[in-house]
């Protein structure tokens, strides 16, 4: 009896309860057979399992580095997984609020991990290894959806973390749009030039088609699992079941206006006496070199807050300050879900209902534009319409029952945010976490120690 309460049974003890644990939050029971290598490891030792190192003798200083940066490659990975990871603004789409340079702690237990639906990765990597072409994973495994149980659920107005939902299929060579606008550019530019012409015009989709052949014969194009598509972040603005209507710029969810954050900005024309504006005031009030567009010699576009603009508006040169908004019933190609018929812009969208999990809504062919990518892509069925009528999964369909969580996510940049009102509902599996505070912010425009920006660091994102 003696022997169970050697120093090598504790740590046992202590180590096989905290993986029983992980286990039971997993919940893949198998998993239970790893308890053998940990009682191997603490106590029966018959297995070297850190074959690359001599047992008890001494190694070379290389295999003692090595040692601890396998240990360390494989604790960064799990806390990735499970716990928090790191991620860096590359836009302005979430300014005032994040600006470019924040590095944000992105906590995975606010909303549960994800398991890796893609496991066979190169650590530490998205999509593509540094300086190569060449993706950074692997498709042997496959694994499907499964979330973790976390601390919450998602709120209206809280910031999130996911995989960009258009970022499924990439054209190597222009990364930035997705693949699905240049598509839709493209059958544009196709339709404008038969106008121009003054050919006879064809349906939309006969267009659709000419485009996609055409991009697909002039790039690589490839296909990315959902863990491994882009990360995103924006702030949530509608969960499932909420119904979103944009007029005018503002934001109504459920019928009533959502108030501005604080840091929320609108672009406004500025107009000033001819004389242009002090750099150095552009610098104290926080618009960076790259928010400020020139439109002539004494006017200006910049995206501003409601206390920027107002302190602009007092500047003794400027005239004029006006917010610019599209004009209702103007329809935006680029707007989701891209179709005439509805007659939406950024700025005049829905309503718009968003869906959840187990709810079900009646289809046609006049709305079934809203959800064919929910039913067809994120939901694997087998879509099609013919004859006026809708088949899924081969059977003529008038409805349909959603299998997952779906959210409205917008940019508090709302003029310079590629956002939900571009493709669309984000899914419950592309989900990644909260964003709970920078840890570090650097400013590009600056050099040295001054591009630090030493007032953001630990600060709570709001």
């Amino acid at each position: 009896m003696k022997n169970i309460f050697q120093k090598k049974y504790i740590k046992f003890y202590i180590v096989a309860t905290l993986y029983i644990l992980v286990v039971i939050w997993i919940g893949n029971y198998w998993l239970l057979i790893g308890l053998g290598v940990i009682y191997d490891l603490y106590v029966s030792e018959k297995v070297n399992w850190t074959f690359w190192k001599k047992k008890k003798r001494k190694n070379s200083a290389f295999i003692e580095w090595l040692d601890a940066l396998i240990f360390a490659v494989i604790a960064v990975t799990l806390i990735n997984i499970f716990m928090f990871q790191n991620y860096k603004i590359p836009t302005g789409s979430m300014e005032k609020s994040l600006l470019i340079g924040d590095r944000l702690f992105v906590s995975k237990l606010a909303y549960g991990p994800r398991m890796p639906n893609t496991p066979l990765a190169i650590p530490f990597t998205q999509n593509m290894i540094p300086g190569t072409k060449a993706r950074s994973w692997s498709n042997l495994i496959m694994l499907p959806y499964k979330r973790l149980f976390g601390l919450g659920r998602i709120k209206n107005n809280d910031p999130v973390v996911f995989n960009f939902p258009a970022g499924d299929t990439v054209v190597v060579e222009d990364q930035v749009p997705s693949y699905y606008e240049i598509v839709r550019s493209t059958a544009r530019s196709m339709k404008e030039r038969e106008q121009y012409l003054k050919n006879t015009l064809k349906a939309d989709n006969y267009y659709l088609n000419m485009a996609r052949r055409e991009v697909w014969a002039k790039n690589h194009i490839i296909y990315r699992p959902v863990d491994r598509r882009d990360n995103y972040v924006k702030r949530c603005v509608g969960i499932p079941g909420d119904t979103i209507k944009i007029i005018s710029g503002k934001l109504y969810v459920n019928g009533k206006p959502v108030p501005e954050n604080s840091t929320q900005q609108t672009d406004y024309v500025v107009n000033t006496n001819g004389n242009t504006i002090n750099p150095k005031a552009f610098e104290r009030l926080g618009i960076s070199r790259a928010d400020q567009t020139v439109l002539s010699g004494s006017t200006y576009l910049l995206p501003l807050t409601r206390a920027t603009a107002e302190a602009i508006s007092k500047f003794t040169n400027v005239t004029g300050l006006t917010p610019v908004y599209e004009k209702s019933g103007q329809f935006a190609s680029q707007i989701f879900p891209y179709d005439p018929s509805f007659g939406w812009n950024e700025d005049n969208f829905g309503p718009l209902w968003i869906p959840s999990r187990g709810s079900a809504v009646k289809l046609d062919t006049g709305n079934l534009c809203l959800y064919e990518r929910i039913i067809d892509v994120y939901e694997h069925n087998d879509l099609k319409v013919k004859d006026n009528k809708i088949y899924i999964n081969n059977m003529v369909a008038d409805s349909y029952t959603f299998k997952m969580d779906y959210y409205w996510m917008m940019g508090d940049n709302r003029h310079k945010s590629a956002d939900s009102r571009y493709w669309g509902f984000v899914p419950e599996d592309h989900i990644v976490g909260r964003p709970m505070f920078i840890w570090l912010s650097t400013d590009s425009d600056l050099s040295g120690l001054r591009s630090i920006r030493f007032g953001r660091i630990f600060k709570k994102t709001i």
